[in-house]
């Protein structure tokens, strides 16, 4: 008889929306709000659009690293086995993990963004900058991919007992 309480997989689950939903939510924002950069741009000097959709690139990684975390957290609950509670609580937390962090990356990568490419418009000397910007507000949401990666190595330790 095993002592796995039945709504154990819900808070899996939720780890996988968490991570699924924040992630891209962030995502979303980030290429929103670049994007609005990148069309006042536009209008002054078209020919600069190609370089500056580097923050809409960066934003679209965000929703990757929660949609891997999301794959690999669903692939944990499998309904022919025993899912222990313990395994729940560190799905639900690395989904928690990747998904507010990648929020946070969106957000900071489309602030970013949009002021660097307004900015781009006046001084060209400003793309490396605005890069190495970027870069710095990607690796946020890739600390995130890490710790939830991690944590979901943990999950299959515990056993019901």
């Amino acid at each position: 008889m095993s002592s796995c309480p039945p709504y154990a997989p819900f808070f899996g689950f939720a780890g996988v929306a968490s991570s699924m939903i924040l992630s891209t939510a962030g995502a979303a924002y980030g290429t929103s709000k670049a994007g609005i950069g990148i069309a006042g741009l536009g209008q002054f000097k078209p020919e600069l659009i190609m370089k500056s959709l580097i923050p809409v690139v960066m934003s679209g990684i965000i929703a990757v690293y929660g949609l891997v975390v999301s794959v690999l957290i669903a692939g944990g609950l499998d309904p022919s086995q025993d899912y222990p509670l313990y395994s729940g609580f560190v799905h639900l937390g690395a989904g928690l993990a990747c998904g507010s962090t990648g929020l946070a990356a969106g957000y900071a990568i489309g602030i970013v963004g949009d002021s660097c490419v307004r900015a781009y418009v006046r001084e060209s000397k400003v793309f490396v900058t605005m890069v190495l910007i970027l870069i710095f507000a990607e690796v946020l949401g890739l600390y995130g991919l890490i710790v939830a990666l991690i944590m979901n190595t943990r999950a299959t330790d515990a056993g019901c007992s």
